[in-house]
């Protein structure tokens, strides 16, 4: 078992590597000034808008505004979890990642998942075995179409009609008999008693994005119920989390550009015979707001492909209000109906792959499915109609982060609806409803000017040897000021570990809530520090700065509490008149 990765090697393989030569491997960089670039490979784009910095290590794209490390890099651009793409960075330099000790109960637990990965793969080396010596499969396969270099290409298997096919083979060993009862291959009906769960059935294994199966999707070969049977979520499965496809899609389609979401496992493997490779489904459930953040993390435009029944446009709406809590500018949602009668299986074996590429690239952008189902039956030229419009759109806007395409919805809610835009956003934001309340004579809670703090963080993080400029007070710690803490908290981690790189320092946020605010503090311009002696002076004048703003604020506070007739402990009160005394 791999315990976790000690946080000094992960500092130190930062600065050993150079995110230029690592993103120039894979994406041809131009020097421009102190700096490369190159087309965004995150986005579509013809102007380079796309810069990474030698110096901070560090890249951002002024276009969709992505940005990160060289690891943050690697997680996008290969699609790749955190340990995966440090593995990847030290195997280019030739260094071993240690590992530190694990607890016993967790060794334990892995060990436990290791067993029912290997147990899911034994089965599903059984099904394909069992596929190819049956006449009576493979001749179904062909009527859909399908070849075996696909049916390969997916690991496509057939489970026979038999209670005992798997439970025989595999389930005298002890561990595996549990590992394939709690994955739910094997049902237990007594002590002594046990059966396969899938019988009669095209085998379709579900895998993961380290190409793990972790479950298996089972067709009926005939008649039978249900059509689909899936397994049941177990320790390696929940079926909330997981697309069917979307690790062969990955494989076979090196710059992946977009995601059609499907429901069925046929449809992907049929749209992918079509040379349509980039499917996936949604494992049989409404697509859920998981699945669309992980199709997101691998491409920018998502397709939900569905028929163009009731029930096909019932799944599509849940599918777009589980999106707009994830929508980013940037990212593109759409939407296919097929004509009634007609799913993706049948369609692009109808009309082919050119016909049925030409229906996704003319799916329904998101924004008309929108209005489109929110003004159904509603007449939005009268008073009434507007405001049962606006009163439908609300809750769904107000799910939306802030963004221009949030924005522009409520652009087109003023021009095409009549419904102001300004008054909506007050709405779902709360604007309107918040209470109007005399300030008091001394605010306890009063903010600084946000600038020197930015300023100051901007610079320690750009030049972390900033810190041995300067002692910072303790007290910025707990300070009510904004920002303050999060200054301290910066100078103490950098303090603790010299020599420590800007990109070390941007990784060791990656888990914190301030992580998108510390990177794009990185990009942050402070001018007049291109040397370092003046850069040192003024980082030093921010800092003298913010600990008179920080005493100041805590003379009002102290002031206002006398005044109020509260007793102030000593050392509140040496601090007091020590304010006067300098005053």
């Amino acid at each position: 078992m791999k315990g976790r990765i000690p946080q000094n090697f992960i500092d130190d393989l930062i600065s050993r590597a150079d995110i230029v030569d690592v993103i120039n491997a894979r994406v041809p960089l131009k020097k421009k000034g102190r700096e490369y670039s190159a087309c965004c490979p995150f986005h579509n784009e013809k102007t380079p808008s796309f810069t990474v910095s030698q110096n901070k290590q560090f890249y951002h794209c002024f276009g969709c505004q992505t940005s990160g490390n060289v690891i943050s890099f690697l997680m996008a651009y290969e699609n790749m979890d955190f340990v995966d793409a440090i593995e990847a960075l030290a195997a280019e330099y030739n260094v071993d990642v240690p590992r530190e000790n694990i607890s016993p109960q967790a060794l334990a637990q892995h060990d436990e998942r290791e067993t029912v990965y290997d147990a899911l793969a034994q089965c599903a080396q059984l099904f394909q075995q069992e596929l190819k010596t049956t006449p009576r499969a493979i001749e179904y396969l062909k009527q859909r179409g399908l070849t075996g270099e696909i049916a390969k290409t997916y690991q496509m298997g057939y489970a026979p009609d038999a209670w005992g096919f798997i439970a025989d083979k595999l389930a005298s060993n002890p561990g595996t008999r549990k590992a394939l009862l709690d994955s739910g291959v094997l049902v237990e009906k007594s002590a002594d008693k046990i059966y396969d769960r899938f019988r009669d059935r095209i085998m379709f294994p579900i895998i993961d994005k380290r190409g793990r199966v972790i479950g298996f999707g089972g067709r009926i070969l005939n008649q039978g119920e249900p059509k689909y049977l899936n397994s049941p979520e177990s320790t390696v499965f929940h079926k909330g989390l997981e697309l069917y496809g979307l690790y062969e899609a990955r494989k076979s389609v090196r710059d992946l550009q977009r995601i059609i979401i499907v429901e069925g496992y046929m449809d992907v493997v049929a749209l992918a015979q079509h040379g349509i490779s980039y499917a996936v489904a949604s494992l049989g459930t409404a697509t859920t707001r998981e699945q669309i953040q992980t199709s997101f993390r691998s491409v920018r435009e998502i397709i939900f492909c569905y028929d163009g029944d009731n029930a096909g446009y019932k799944a599509a709406w849940r599918a777009l209000e589980n999106a707009l809590p994830i929508l980013r500018d940037g990212m593109i949602a759409r939407f296919l109906f097929l004509p009634t009668g007609e799913d993706p299986d049948t369609m692009v074996r109808k009309e082919g792959q050119e016909k049925f590429e030409q229906r996704l690239d003319e799916a329904m952008p998101l924004s008309d499915f929108f209005f489109q189902h929110l003004t159904k039956g509603i007449d939005t030229s009268i008073a009434e109609g507007k405001s049962r419009l606006s009163d439908l759109a609300k809750p769904l806007l107000s799910k939306m982060p802030d963004s221009v395409f949030r924005d522009l919805l409520f652009d087109q809610l003023e021009t095409q609806y009549g419904i102001s835009a300004n008054k909506m956003h007050n709405l779902t934001t709360g604007v309107a409803e918040a209470p109007v309340q005399k300030p008091p004579s001394v605010n306890r809670g009063r903010q600084i000017s946000l600038s020197g703090t930015r300023d100051a963080v901007a610079l320690l993080l750009q030049y972390p040897e900033l810190a041995d400029a300067r002692e910072m007070s303790d007290q910025f710690a707990d300070a009510e000021l904004q920002g303050l803490p999060l200054l301290h908290r910066l100078y103490t981690m950098i303090k603790s570990n010299p020599g420590i790189s800007s990109a070390a320092v941007i990784e060791r946020w990656r888990s914190e809530k301030d992580f998108n605010v510390i990177q794009k503090l990185l990009q942050h311009v402070v001018h007049g520090i291109e040397e370092a002696e003046p850069r040192r002076e003024v980082y030093c004048s921010f800092i003298d700065h913010l600990e008179k703003r920080y005493r100041d604020h805590r003379f009002e506070i102290l002031h206002s509490r006398k005044a109020d007739g509260e007793k102030l402990s000593d050392a509140e009160e040496l601090e007091y008149r020590s304010h006067l005394g300098g005053h």
